[in-house]
Order: C-alpha cells, then sequence, then structure tokens
C-alpha cells in the first residue's frame, strides 16, 4: 500500500508539468492556423459585414493578439469557464460532456474486450505453442492485425446491418423511441456491438501476440518450475503464478492504447454515425472553432494522464518488485 501511494504522489507530481505543457502546445499551435470559426460563418451566409465580422469575434473572445487570447483562455480556465462555441453557439462545457462518456463507453468497452479476448487467446497460444491451436490462433490474429479498423468497421455495417439486418445502421440510440427499463438496455447494446468490437479487432491481436510471449517467457522461471515440483495442477500454475506477472506488460500496453484509441475513435465514429468527442473534433476542426477544439485536447489529454497514472498503480500493486522512490 506504501508502494502504491508513493506511485501516486510521484505521478501526480509529474503530470502537474505535463498538462501545463500540453495546455501551451495546444493552444500556440492552433493560433497558427490562419482564419477562424467567424471566417467560416461569414462564408456559409454567403457573406458579411467587415463590422459584423468584427462584433462576433468579440463576442467569442477571438480579437486581439495570441498573447491577449491566451490571457482570456487562463481566465476563463481558472473560472471553471470553457468558453461559448462559435460554431454551435452554445456551452464548451455542456457540448464536450453531451459526448464524452459516449466516446468513454466505445474505447473503455472496446479495450475491455480486446483485453479479454486476447489474454484468453494468448493463453491458450502459450499452452499448445508449436502445434495447430497455436498456428491458427497466429493466423487469425495476423488477420486482425492487417485489417485497418475504418475496413471492419464498413464490413461488419455492411454485412450485419444491411444485409443480415440484425444491427442499427448509424447512433447510439434509436431515434424517436421512448424505451425505458429492459427495452432501453438491449436498443443500447445493439447499437455498440459493432462499433465496439470495430475498436477492439486490431488490439484482440495485439494482446494476443503479448501474452503469448509472457507467458512463454515466466514457464522458465524459477518460481513456476518450484510450482512444478510441488505438483501444482497447471491451471493454478498459469493462473496464480504466471499470468499475474504476465498482466504487467499488457496493463502497460493498455494505458499507451487507451490514448491512441481516443485519439483515433473519430475514424469509427463517422462509419458508426457515434456520437462522441472524435466527430465533434473534426467538426471543430472542419468550422476553424479553436474555442471548441483547444478544449476538447485539453480534456482528452487530462484523461489519458489519469489512465495512465492509473495503470502506474496497478503495476505498483501487481509487481512487489517496483519499488519507487519518494520526491525530495
Amino acid at each position: 500500500m506504501r508502494n502504491v501511494l508513493i506511485t501516486l504522489r510521484q505521478r501526480l507530481w509529474h503530470a502537474v508539468p505535463t498538462v501545463l505543457g500540453i495546455l501551451l502546445i495546444n493552444f500556440f499551435l492552433l493560433q497558427q492556423i490562419p482564419g477562424d470559426a467567424v471566417d467560416i460563418l461569414a462564408a456559409e451566409a454567403g457573406g458579411a459585414s467587415a463590422e459584423s465580422m468584427a462584433a462576433l469575434r468579440q463576442a467569442y473572445g477571438l480579437d486581439g493578439n495570441m498573447f491577449q487570447r491566451f490571457y482570456h483562455y487562463l481566465y476563463q480556465l481558472a473560472h471553471l469557464d470553457l468558453g461559448v462555441s462559435p460554431r454551435f453557439n452554445a456551452p464548451v462545457f455542456d457540448l464536450i460532456m453531451d459526448r464524452l462518456g459516449n466516446s468513454l463507453f466505445l474505447v473503455s468497452a472496446g479495450l475491455l474486450i480486446a483485453v479479454f479476448l486476447g489474454v484468453a487467446a494468448g493463453l491458450i497460444m502459450a499452452h499448445y505453442a508449436g502445434r495447430w491451436p497455436d498456428q491458427l490462433l497466429s493466423l487469425i490474429n495476423l488477420i486482425l492485425y492487417s485489417m485497418p479498423g475504418f475496413w471492419v468497421g464498413l464490413l461488419l455495417l455492411l454485412f450485419f446491418s444491411v444485409q443480415l439486418g440484425w444491427f442499427p445502421t448509424n447512433g447510439h440510440a434509436s431515434i424517436g423511441l421512448s424505451l425505458t427499463g429492459w427495452d432501453w438496455w438491449v436498443d443500447r447494446a445493439l447499437h455498440a456491438i459493432l462499433p465496439v468490437f470495430t475498436v477492439a479487432t486490431f488490439f484482440i491481436a495485439v494482446y494476443a501476440r503479448l501474452t503469448r510471449a509472457a507467458m512463454l517467457e515466466t514457464q522458465n522461471q524459477d518460481y513456476v518450475r518450484t510450482a512444478k515440483a510441488k505438483r501444482l495442477s497447471t491451471l493454478r500454475i498459469t493462473l496464480k503464478h504466471q499470468l499475474p506477472n504476465a498482466l504487467i506488460p499488457i496493463s502497460t500496453m493498455v494505458g499507451v492504447h487507451f490514448a491512441a484509441l481516443f485519439g483515433g475513435a473519430a475514424v469509427t465514429e463517422t462509419v458508426f454515425g457515434w456520437p462522441g468527442l472524435g466527430r465533434l473534433t473534426l467538426d471543430a476542426v472542419m468550422a476553424r472553432d479553436f474555442t471548441l477544439l483547444v478544449n476538447i485536447l485539453l480534456l482528452s489529454s487530462l484523461l489519458v494522464v489519469v489512465v495512465n497514472i492509473l495503470v502506474d498503480l496497478i503495476q505498483s500493486g501487481l509487481d512487489p518488485r517496483i519499488r519507487v522512490e519518494s520526491t525530495p
């Protein structure tokens, strides 16, 4: 427990400059992009006078030089105010919160399924190393690893939704239906199955190969040979002695893959019409809505930092050999 607390304190100490650096980089890089949301709004309206455009920029805090806008942004953050989106004319906080849960569910459910199926496949591959189950699963993993996510999503959509009609084609819930209770859960599950599996497909292969390699490495360790000498069952040796050590590199990759998935979820969300942060980010980019975009990037970065801190805490609990010295 003490080791976990030391790890938490050290990671929180490191997270502060990380988040500040991310905030600075995101804001000043976005300021280098020509144009802003007012230009896009004027173009969509067929033109606007210079006076009306100047008034809009002042209303949305887009006037002034770059450093003045940065000071205004920091002032808003200090007061827990993320501003108003010029594109949607709505509070940025409300826009993000409306979609954050959908993205978190998509990424988290996809990772959980990938870890569960990948670890299970890796255990089978390691147990039958060099034999036909290992070779068959290795071939399946190679196929899953080679398929792009958007292509998998389109295939699943065309076959299971369009041809068979088993699942809805887009969205995260049926529109126009007032569902409650069990029907509500079934409807949400049917909408989520294909997007979640699309997210998980690639990472199932990754975790399967990683688990296989870790299990084969641990089977020659002294503690495993000692367990075999005590005539413990193969299942007990695998689950109690080998698997906890094999989960350490897997937990590390979960933190890395969460960041990759959260950043790349826009493709899956676009294919399935899933209302998440990925699609909102694309809309913000196309509309030059930097007020919305910079806050999405900041929140996404915070989530990735938090997940990686949790991964470090899990590792410090899984492996007693990990000792973290306290920060002076």
